[in-house]
């Protein structure tokens, strides 16, 4: 019983805050890029469905940029399903950038061989 005791007052000193949901953190909401390139990987999975594509540089460099999308079940919503995204297609993404300065984004626009993907119903 005492462990019990302890470990509910320990649990209630510990901000909600700490529990909740941080997506897009660790992004920089005013640091918006757009890239592109072909893509190597799609994992339409929860949290967050992810998109991996290799980019060249105008020196020839390749350089892989992961997207992150926001849940599957979202994006079904507005169309999208496990295929939507295959290796080999040409992909522009748009979105925030890391924090760190990964080559990652947080993206707001997603372009498949020419034609949006809407994220959100109703764009």
């Amino acid at each position: 019983m005492k462990i019990r005791t302890i470990f509910l007052a320990l649990a209630s000193a510990v901000p909600i805050s700490l529990f909740a949901h941080h997506g897009a953190a660790g992004y920089n909401a005013k640091d918006v890029e757009t890239v592109t390139g072909t893509a190597v990987d799609f994992q339409f999975v929860n949290p967050h469905v992810l998109v991996t594509i290799s980019v060249k540089d105008p020196n020839g460099v390749v350089t892989k940029w992961q997207g992150e999308l926001t849940s599957p079940n979202h994006l079904v919503r507005a169309g999208w399903n496990a295929h939507s995204i295959k290796a080999g297609d040409t992909v522009t993404i748009t979105g925030a950038r890391a924090l760190t300065g990964a080559p990652a984004l947080r993206i707001s626009k997603t372009v498949v061989n020419g034609q949006e993907l809407k994220t959100e119903m109703g764009d």
